[in-house]
């Protein structure tokens, strides 16, 4: 969680770097429309954590939350503050769901079509998670570190870490984790493995 000036700066860095950028120009940030919409989300979140009582950061963050919500509709991401953890990565707009009241760990990776519900509790994802396109998650589950699951897989039970998960309902189809089977990028892997 975004608790000051420097988590939040560790955060958009972190995030950038998901993206494959080593800084943030005004081509990208006006080209990307995922990436606008969730730098704004942790100036949100900075907002609403850190400088929560500021009457003047009030007003700066609802008028970021309107303009976010606009952008959230146009590109079809809902995503809420303080669920997702730095190195999030939502590849490409479309359908993006996730609940309030999930928890997603570092460098995690959605695609379009995912949906993260609330079904009796939602879900706790670990770090480095890949989740592929139309892939839904929903329940009181556990997700471990390092899992890759598959493209519309429903997974509605918890699974350890290091594995590939898949199917409808999902369960495990191998040992190989999501930093070997190459969907994430190059650089994340090799910060995550040092």
């Amino acid at each position: 969680m975004i608790d000051s000036k420097q988590t939040y700066k560790e955060y958009v860095r972190l995030d950038l770097m998901a993206y494959q950028l080593k800084r943030l120009t005004p081509y990208t940030y006006f080209r990307c429309d995922c990436l606008r919409y969730q730098l704004r989300l942790r100036k949100i979140e900075y907002l609403y954590n850190v400088h929560r009582n500021n009457p003047f950061c009030a007003i700066y963050r609802a008028f970021l939350e309107v303009i976010n919500h606009r952008l959230s509709v146009k590109i079809g991401l809902t995503l809420f503050k303080n669920v997702c953890g730095p190195g999030l990565c939502v590849v490409h707009h479309g359908t993006v769901v996730i609940s309030e009241r999930a928890h997603i760990g570092r460098f995690c990776r959605i695609h379009p079509g995912t949906c993260i519900g609330d079904y009796n509790g939602a879900p706790t994802i670990g770090d480095n998670v890949y989740i592929g396109p139309g892939a839904k998650l929903f329940g009181d589950i556990q997700i471990g570190n390092n899992v890759a699951i598959g493209a519309n897989a429903v997974v509605n039970k918890s699974f350890e870490g290091n594995q590939t998960i898949g199917g409808i309902p999902a369960r495990k189809l191998s040992d190989t984790t999501s930093l070997e089977n190459g969907v994430f990028p190059k650089e994340i892997v090799e910060y995550v493995q040092k």
